[in-house]
């Protein structure tokens, strides 16, 4: 059988290269070199979150429902090994740290290492497509999630979050919280554990990446190595079906009461759905991430004003997050006077000038993170693993960056704005 061909995409600029392979069973290997690091970091991701509850099981046309919250239970499920003991453990044993998280889109594990890359890297190949499930470990994991969610449910923060996001949406997962609710993770059996791993971790929906001070080529064999020892077939594209969502949002204000300070608020604003992928996804979320930092940026005239009024403090802050079926803007902080903060938001949102001057800013200060992202390996490895699931790559951002117009961020704004499409979330103090 030949040799998968390795593809080497560079980027002269900044003198980066990616290593990038597809193996006969359908795992995508990515490696990014960076000499002179001491440390190294892998993952193991897959293209399955929480909001992808529905699905044809693979080769038929049975379409089934799964509980809530089953993205991230099986996560945390994943590390416990039969016969006793876990991941961790192992990991430790070598030196690595890891983890691993879920969120709309994906499933992350990870370690962290500065020696014994090959022994960690074995570890990770291995226990992630090694589920044990019964029915005991899955009653005792439902008791510690349940945990999870109270101690969710009782932050303000989250609470804040969680409530807009459910005024948001009347039907897209992404609503609910990644965990779940108490009420779905009850519902989830081994049988549905082991049924959405033979669905989503099949390497044809995962993949792998390394970056530090690596051999890419080494990499890339022992993970082909780790790979035909199990015989895997690439198997088609998963059928995820997603409910239908109206453009409105589902109520325009929530306001609950907690034990805090000084209220919360914080405005939703929901996208038109747009099925955008790929580049044209990654440059929306280039121009929506340039407006917000132009309209209400810590350098921006109204964070000034609004922090001058007190109505704002440092921890106010804008970010859009998008998906291949959802998108949404959200802003907010701490303030003394909700109302008040509301209304100078709708008032004034749409009437700040953006300036020729405000995007070149932008893209100067944006190439700058650029740059300064391979210095940092988890941050590069959360950037890829965002944009390899969306159909994009690392090195599309800087031609994307320069290709920002102003009349990009108007039309954003005139969209992103519609007060059919805001919400808002309070919480006040008991």
């Amino acid at each position: 059988m030949p040799k998968p061909e390795t593809v080497i995409q560079e980027h002269a600029d900044i003198d980066e290269r990616i290593y990038q392979v597809r193996l006969d069973s359908g795992l995508s290997v990515a490696v990014l070199p960076r000499p002179g690091f001491t440390k190294a970091y892998a993952t193991y991701a897959t293209h399955y979150g929480s909001i992808d509850n529905a699905f044809k099981v693979p080769g038929t046309d049975r379409t089934v429902s799964v509980p809530d919250g089953i993205a991230h239970f099986l996560e945390h499920k994943m590390f416990e090994k039969e016969g006793g003991g876990d991941a961790f453990d192992d990991f430790s044993r070598y030196g690595a740290s890891s983890n691993a998280y879920t969120d709309y889109v994906s499933t992350t594990f990870l370690f962290s290492t500065t020696s014994h890359l090959q022994e960690n890297m074995d570890i990770l190949l291995d226990f992630v497509q090694r589920p044990y499930f019964t029915e005991e470990n899955v009653a005792k994991e439902k008791g510690i999630i349940e945990q999870e969610i109270r101690m969710y449910l009782d932050m303000p923060g989250d609470r804040l979050h969680s409530n807009l996001m459910k005024a948001l949406y009347h039907h897209n997962s992404v609503r609910l919280d990644v965990t779940g609710s108490v009420e779905s993770i009850r519902t989830i059996r081994p049988e549905d554990l082991y049924l959405c791993h033979r669905t989503f971790y099949h390497p044809s929906n995962m993949h792998v990446f390394v970056t530090g001070d690596v051999d890419a080529e080494r990499v890339i064999a022992q993970v082909a190595e780790a790979q035909a020892s199990r015989e895997a077939q690439p198997q088609p594209p998963i059928e995820r079906e997603y409910p239908h969502e109206p453009a409105e949002v589902r109520e325009s204000r929530v306001e609950y009461r907690m034990p805090v300070a000084a209220p919360l608020f914080m405005m939703g604003f929901k996208d038109e759905p747009n099925h955008l992928k790929g580049r044209e996804l990654l440059r929306r979320e280039i121009v929506a991430a340039f407006m917000w930092n132009v309209l209400v940026g810590r350098s921006s005239s109204f964070f000034a004003r609004l922090y001058e009024q007190g109505l704002i403090n440092n921890r106010f802050q804008a970010h859009y997050t998008a998906g291949l079926t959802y998108g949404f803007s959200v802003l907010g902080s701490e303030t003394p006077d909700p109302e008040r903060l509301e209304a100078e938001l709708r008032d004034t949102l749409d009437k700040l000038p953006i300036s020729q001057q405000d995007l070149e800013r932008q893209q100067r200060r944006e190439l700058g993170e650029y740059v300064g992202l391979f210095q940092n390996l988890e941050e590069l490895a959360y950037v890829h693993n965002h944009l390899v699931f969306r159909g994009s790559s690392l090195f599309d951002i800087p031609d994307l960056i320069g290709s920002i117009r102003v009349e990009d961020m108007e039309e954003f704004r005139a969209r992103q704005l519609s007060p059919s499409q805001t919400a808002v979330s309070v919480i006040f103090p008991e």
